[in-house]
């Protein structure tokens, strides 16, 4: 392996020299800089991690907790879109990144916090867990630095889509193509669907929309098989509604699917919406209405806010940045004259 010591010798210049060249010290001539830097490259040099970390106190490592409802792990659309922009953002910063292990079968039974600091984990992102899990608390009350996906806890850094703004635009979008009988099916209990479902009831009443009881049914998140179910219930009603709003785009195949084969057609018969703004509802015939949010700004910023929090701790505020996401209009929402 090649040493600074081989780099400084080669170069005829001192050790601390090629120290202040590859960390990009300003106290040091630029052409001796290019020099350094030449010759590490032309020798093959790497830096040592096990060395720069005895120096820095750092590993330059992120932990990533991620565990849904459906265990759909990295096939999960949405979230494996902000992952991949926070993965990105993480490494531009010449940060590695590593998943907590949550596989409580395993021989060493650590907790999360356990896990990470076993790790040595310079911080972690918790996104799309349950976060009431104890575990859960036990980590964001550490010492370790934590940004939250969607989720809120005091005194840490929170990176949030607009679900509100989200809904409120998504259901004034429907309105605005003369639907009036207007059902949800919302998601399993968590912040998101709070703040969705109360944003929908908000915006319907705004609108002057009446919503009954038996239009609002619950199916949890990409589970096609309960939004199938939820859906085929809607049509069973007296008055069943001329648009349906499904917890989000992967759910909502599963009622598409349903209203076909009642042969019923979308948008002619009945419309659909989404949420999430997943590639898979633009291959689809008609294209997914939905909510489209920026899962690059959102990984993007968890990872900036994170890194933040390690490299300059004293300057690093508890926040809340919210995205927003904008209507992708498709055509799965017909207009009604």
């Amino acid at each position: 392996m090649v040493s600074m010591k081989d780099i400084a010798q080669a170069c005829g210049v001192s050790v601390a020299s090629v120290s202040k060249a590859l960390n990009n010290h300003t106290d040091i001539g630029e052409e001796t800089r290019q020099l350094i830097r030449r010759t590490a490259k032309e020798m093959g040099y790497f830096p040592n991690s096990v060395a720069r970390t005895l120096k820095t106190n750092r590993s330059y490592n992120l932990g990533v907790l991620f565990v849904d409802e459906a265990n759909s792990g990295l096939t999960h659309d949405y979230f494996a879109g902000v992952l991949e922009s926070f993965k990105e953002t993480a490494e531009r910063n010449d940060y590695d990144i590593t998943f907590v292990n949550r596989n409580k079968e395993r021989r060493r039974q650590m907790t999360y916090l356990e896990h990470a600091r076993y790790r040595g984990f310079d911080g972690v992102v918790i996104a799309c867990v349950d976060f009431e899990d104890p575990e859960v608390a036990q980590l964001v009350a550490s010492d370790i630095p934590v940004v939250t996906i969607d989720h809120i806890f005091n005194n840490r850094i929170a990176v949030m889509s607009d679900n509100v703004k989200g809904m409120e635009s998504l259901l004034q979008f429907i309105y605005s193509r003369g639907h009036r009988r207007i059902a949800y099916i919302h998601g399993h209990a968590s912040s998101v669907t709070g703040s969705r479902l109360s944003s929908f009831y908000k915006t319907a009443e705004e609108l002057g929309l009446d919503i009954p009881d038996e239009y609002v049914l619950e199916a949890g998140y990409r589970d096609t098989d309960a939004a199938a179910a939820a859906t085929e219930e809607l049509l069973k009603l007296p008055c069943p509604p001329t648009c349906i709003l499904y917890p989000d785009d992967f759910s909502c195949l599963g009622g598409m699917n349903m209203l076909r084969e009642k042969g019923l057609r979308i948008p002619e018969d009945i419309s659909i919406a989404g949420y999430d703004g997943l590639r898979i509802g633009r291959h689809v015939e008609p294209k997914l209405t939905t909510l489209k949010q920026d899962t690059v700004k959102l990984g993007s910023y968890a990872a900036q806010k994170l890194i933040g929090q390690i490299e300059r701790p004293k300057t690093s505020v508890p926040e809340i940045i919210v995205v927003e996401g904008e209507v992708y209009e498709g055509g799965s929402v017909g207009n009604i004259e």
